[in-house]
């Protein structure tokens, strides 16, 4: 299948947009597509062979899931590459644009289950929480 790829531009310096990225206590803050989720755990260990999980749940309580994976580049401010537990891909680039604007574009393997559309919408709804998150704090 062909990858997806999803993009937000935020109005916050690189390192900034990189740490909230990359800190668990600011991944707990975005890491879900819908108000009616959250994310309650993550960890992130942000090097090349290091793992990371976010929890992601809903707020009732009727389902919840781990995302991990593991690391396969990490080039500081610039690149994040990863293979996902079940063997897909991703990877983001992160672009500085002016002063205090950053690109981030992300592209992903699909997986089998549910359609491109449904697939590309979530990323894309938990890149622009992310955008939310980091141009409020």
């Amino acid at each position: 299948m062909e990858k997806i790829t999803v993009e937000v531009v935020v109005e916050r310096g690189i390192e900034k947009v990189w740490e909230f990225w990359n800190e668990p206590e600011h991944i707990t803050q975005w890491a879900f597509a819908s108000d009616t989720w959250e994310c309650p755990r993550a960890e992130n260990d942000a090097r090349v062979g290091g793992k990371f999980v976010t929890r992601m749940a809903a707020r009732d309580g009727s389902a919840a899931f781990d995302f991990s994976g593991t690391y396969t580049e990490v080039v500081l401010y610039e690149k994040i590459a990863y293979r996902m537990d079940d063997g897909r891909t991703a990877s983001l680039s992160f672009e500085k644009v002016g002063e205090n604007v950053t690109k981030i574009i992300e592209t992903f393997d699909p997986e089998s289950e549910n359609p491109i559309e449904m697939q590309r919408g979530g990323w894309q709804a938990i890149l622009s929480n992310f955008k939310t998150y980091a141009e409020s704090i």
